[in-house]
């Protein structure tokens, strides 16, 4: 009896079991959490670096010219290649700036000025290069190949930009002190084989600034004028670019810049060009 009744229990559990495996397959299936996306992050371009500019500016040149004096007083000799030997530069100088300035004779040569025409119907701007070929400063050069040097000297080398000064005379000097002699330049450097035209031998670069519309008269410039001198930095025959000389130990040294010339321009004091001049090119 005890079998029979086991018999009969067994197709019940199996029946049982099935059930509930059928019941577990009707389930649903259990939604996963949605997993979020995560946004791709592109990374940040690499910022951009700008070149410094490769002129040289009035700052620039004073400052390399800076250095040659103080390496020369300290006796001190470079070595390595010159860095600013190639460079391209542009500097201005302003001129003017307390008034007209007559050509004199005797002067110095080399520095920008300017004059009234007769009643004042005009503006003379004048700048003659110095003849600085036989100059002690260029003693030797001519061993490279160099017929002439032309010089201009940049007034006032202690101001960085190229324009007029602020400060004003002292009201109660007996007169207008003299200026510091000039002791920074620029020597145009001129190859025996190349074109004579492009020297100046003397001769001025000149411009006349006339009356504007109907006017007679010309207006003083209020802030002077400006030279500017473009080109690129050259070298004497010991591969620097500066030569400094000095008549002793307590005087300031006199140094020049050997330079290929390619442009002269005068420009009002807003940088408008009056007139240019184009040098090998």
């Amino acid at each position: 009896m005890n079998g029979s009744v086991d018999l009969l229990r067994r197709p019940l559990v199996v029946l049982a079991a099935s059930g509930l495996l059928v019941s577990a397959c009707d389930r649903p299936e259990r939604a996963e959490a949605p997993v979020e996306a995560t946004p791709l992050v592109e990374p940040a371009p690499p910022p951009r670096i700008v070149p410094a500019s490769l002129t040289l500016d009035r700052r620039a040149l004073l400052d390399g010219l800076r250095r040659a004096a103080s390496n020369y007083a300290s006796g001190v000799t470079p070595q390595g290649t010159d860095a600013l030997v190639g460079k391209p530069f542009s500097v201005t100088t302003a001129f003017g700036c307390r008034g007209p300035e007559p050509v004199v004779e005797g002067q110095a040569e080399g520095l920008a000025r300017w004059s009234w025409a007769p009643e004042r119907r005009a503006i003379q701007l004048s700048m003659t290069p110095g003849d600085w070929t036989r100059s002690a400063l260029i003693a030797g050069a001519g061993d490279d190949g160099w017929e002439a040097v032309e010089g201009f000297w940049i007034p006032r080398p202690w101001m960085e930009d190229g324009g007029c000064p602020a400060l004003a005379s002292d009201p109660l000097a007996s007169g207008p002190p003299a200026p510091s002699p000039q002791t920074v330049g620029l020597a145009a450097v001129f190859d025996a084989d190349g074109s004579r035209l492009e020297r100046r031998n003397g001769r001025a670069y000149g411009f006349s600034v006339r009356p504007e519309g109907d006017a007679e008269t010309v207006a003083a410039p209020t802030n002077g004028y400006r030279l500017r001198l473009e080109g690129r930095v050259g070298s004497f025959p010991d591969g620097r670019a500066i030569r400094c000389r000095a008549a002793g130990p307590d005087q300031r040294p006199v140094c020049i810049a050997a330079v290929r010339l390619d442009r002269v321009a005068f420009e009002t004091a807003g940088g408008e060009t009056l007139s240019e001049w184009r040098i090998g090119g």
